[in-house]
C-alpha cells in the first residue's frame, strides 16, 4: 500500500477550512432568519399583520393594549416557539446520533409520546389546563414530562432489544408511539372538561407559552446543551459502531446514559410547553447535513438553530394563513414533514 502523498496531506487543512467556513456561515445565515422572524413574530396576530405605524404605540405607549399584547403575549410566544424548535432539533441530532439511525427522532422513538402522556395525566391529577402562567405548574409539567420520556425511551428499547437493530428499533419506537398516545387520549376522553384544551395542545401550539414557559425552555435548553457538547466526541465514535467504540476505551454506558437523559429532557421540556410538535427533530439534522458535514460537535449546534427556525418559521406561517382563525403548528408541521420525508424517498429511489 503506498503512503499518502504530499499533495493529500496538504488537502487535509484546506478541507478542514472550507468546512469550517460552510458551518459558520450556515450558522449566520439561520441566526440572520432568526432575527427577522422575531421580528415578523411581533407584527403578526389574530388580525394578520400589525402596521408600523402602530409600532409608536407599542415603543411610547407602554400602557396602550397593544403594547401588552406585542410584549406579554407575541414575544413569549415568539421566544418559545424558537426555543421549542431548538430542543427539538437538538433532540434529534442526539437520537439520530446516539441510535445511529438517520430515521431516529424524538417522535419515533416513543418519548414524545411517553412526555404526552405524563402530561395528560398530571393535568387531570391536579384539575389544571395547559395555558396557566405558573411556575410551579410549568415546572412539574416537565418534570412528569422527563419522566415520561425517560421510560417510554426504556421501555423502546426493551422491546428492540438493543440498538443493533435499526428497523426494530423503530418499529418498536412506532407501538409504543400508538399505545401511550392512545392512552393519553383515553384518559382526556375520561375528562371531558379538560378535553377540548389538550385536544389543541396534543396537536402542538404555541397559543398557551408566556414569559415562564419561555423561562422553563431557557433552563432546559442550558440543561441539554451542555451535557450533549460534552458528550459530543462520543457520538462521533459511536458512528463507528459500538464495538469500535469500545475498542477505543470510551466510557459508552456512561455517555449513553447521559444522552439519553438529555435526549427525555429536551423532549420533554418541548412537549410540556407546546405540546406534540412532529417532524422538527427528524428534519432539521437531515437539512444541516445536506448544507455541511460537520462532526457532531457543530452539528448538534447547527440542528438547534435550523430547529429553531424551523418551528418559528411553521408558528409564523400558522398564525397567518388562516387569520383571524390560528392553525395548530403541530398540524402545519406534520403536513411539511411529511412533505419532506416524500421528497426524501423519491430523492434516494432516482
Amino acid at each position: 500500500m503506498s503512503a499518502p502523498s504530499a499533495q493529500t496531506f496538504a488537502t487535509e487543512p484546506a478541507r478542514a477550512e472550507s468546512s469550517a467556513r460552510a458551518q459558520v456561515m450556515l450558522a449566520t445565515m439561520l441566526a440572520l432568519a432568526t432575527g427577522a422572524m422575531m421580528v415578523a413574530g411581533l407584527l403578526i396576530g389574530s388580525l394578520g399583520w400589525m402596521p408600523w405605524t402602530a409600532w409608536r404605540d407599542v415603543f411610547f405607549d407602554p400602557s396602550s393594549a397593544l403594547a401588552t399584547v406585542v410584549w406579554e403575549v407575541r414575544l413569549p410566544r415568539t421566544l418559545c416557539a424558537w426555543l421549542a424548535g431548538a430542543l427539538l432539533g437538538l433532540s434529534g441530532a442526539i437520537a439520530q446520533g446516539l441510535f445511529r439511525n438517520p430515521l431516529a427522532d424524538p417522535y419515533l422513538l416513543g418519548s414524545a409520546a411517553g412526555a404526552n402522556l405524563a402530561v395528560a395525566l398530571l393535568l387531570i391529577a391536579v384539575g389544571a389546563t395547559p395555558g396557566l402562567d405558573s411556575l410551579g405548574l410549568n415546572l412539574g409539567l416537565t418534570g412528569a414530562a422527563f419522566c415520561g420520556a425517560v421510560l417510554a425511551v426504556l421501555l423502546t428499547l426493551t422491546l428492540a432489544r438493543g440498538t443493533r437493530q435499526p428497523l426494530r428499533l423503530l418499529l418498536a419506537g412506532v407501538v409504543v408511539s400508538m399505545v401511550l398516545g392512545a392512552l393519553a387520549s383515553l384518559a382526556m376522553a375520561r375528562h371531558p372538561q379538560l378535553l377540548q384544551a389538550m385536544q389543541v395542545f396534543m396537536l402542538g401550539t404555541t397559543a398557551f407559552a408566556g414569559w415562564t414557559a419561555a423561562g422553563v425552555l431557557a433552563i432546559a435548553a442550558v440543561g441539554v446543551v451542555l451535557p450533549a457538547w460534552a458528550c459530543a466526541r462520543a457520538l462521533d465514535v459511536l458512528s463507528l459502531g459500538i464495538d469500535s467504540a469500545r475498542s477505543l476505551g470510551l466510557p459508552l454506558g456512561l455517555a449513553q446514559a447521559v444522552l439519553i437523559g438529555a435526549l427525555a429532557l429536551g423532549t420533554a421540556a418541548a412537549v410540556a410547553q407546546v405540546g406534540l410538535v412532529a417532524f422538527i427533530g427528524l428534519v432539521a439534522p437531515h437539512l444541516v447535513r445536506l448544507a455541511v458535514r460537520p462532526l457532531h460537535r457543530s452539528l448538534l449546534l447547527l440542528s438547534a438553530l435550523m430547529g429553531g427556525a424551523l418551528l418559528l418559521a411553521a408558528d409564523i406561517l400558522a398564525r397567518a394563513a388562516m387569520a383571524p382563525q390560528e392553525l395548530p403548528v403541530g398540524v402545519l408541521t406534520a403536513l411539511l414533514g411529511g412533505v419532506y420525508l416524500l421528497w426524501m424517498m423519491s430523492r434516494r429511489q432516482a
